[in-house]
């Protein structure tokens, strides 16, 4: 059976629980920080989660997972097997990725943690999460799915990086994701309808508490 190392409060972990709970996929989840002990870079070369262990060895980097989970055949398919539209949907998720996740990243010290963040940081940040989501938005279908008919891996990236992210931007910088890209907010919330999703959330509300006391340097 397949290992999910990680914690629950991980959006990146998280993208990989719904995908393996659309999937119908059964697997064991192993608690597991991030850390840069030898036995977790034994892993997780960069101390990262999430892992996925296999019969074969060790897999980290989400979209590698995802990659990985889907060319095992294995329930229902989270990428079109269409050459074109299976690039397309990976084109969304490298977007979602690199304009809209990594760069509200950027600024969670501040949001969620306590610490700060310099006025420059916050300047590059407010500037290109709204491009991030107006790029988005030339692209993406929004109908019913992000990438249109088909519920894939996509969906799982938007889910838990466009919700971060619109959260910080409203409260960082008074501005409004959703706005940036019409229709966005229909499917975040046709998204939080799923059984899947719903199981993460709750999953993660209960680990929240103690990833943060982690995070902050509890115990």
């Amino acid at each position: 059976m397949l290992k999910l190392h990680g914690f629950n409060a991980s959006n990146y972990v998280n993208i990989v629980k719904f995908a393996l709970a659309e999937k119908g996929i059964d697997y064991e989840f192993v608690e597991h920080y991030p850390a840069q002990d030898e036995a977790t870079l034994a892993i997780s070369p960069m101390g990262k989660m999430p892992v996925l262990e296999t019969e074969h060895g060790f897999l980290t980097e989400t979209l590698v997972i995802l990659d990985y989970l889907e060319h095992q055949g294995e329930g229902k398919a989270l990428f079109p097997t269409d050459a074109f539209q299976q690039a397309r949907v990976k084109q969304l998720m490298h977007m979602i990725e690199i304009y809209i996740e990594l760069p509200a990243r950027r600024c969670y010290m501040e949001m969620f943690f306590g610490g700060k963040v310099s006025d420059e940081t916050k300047a590059q940040v407010k500037e290109t999460l709204p491009k991030g989501a107006r790029a988005l938005a030339r692209i993406a279908d929004f109908q019913p799915w992000l990438a249109g008919d088909q519920l894939t891996a996509a969906d799982a990236m938007f889910l838990y990086s466009f919700d971060l992210a619109s959260v910080l931007s409203r409260k960082m910088f008074g501005l409004d994701l959703f706005a940036e890209a019409p229709g966005s907010a229909e499917l975040l919330a046709r998204l939080n309808e799923l059984d899947s999703a719903k199981n993460v959330a709750a999953e993660r509300d209960i680990a929240m508490e103690k990833f943060l006391k982690y995070a902050r340097g509890g115990k």
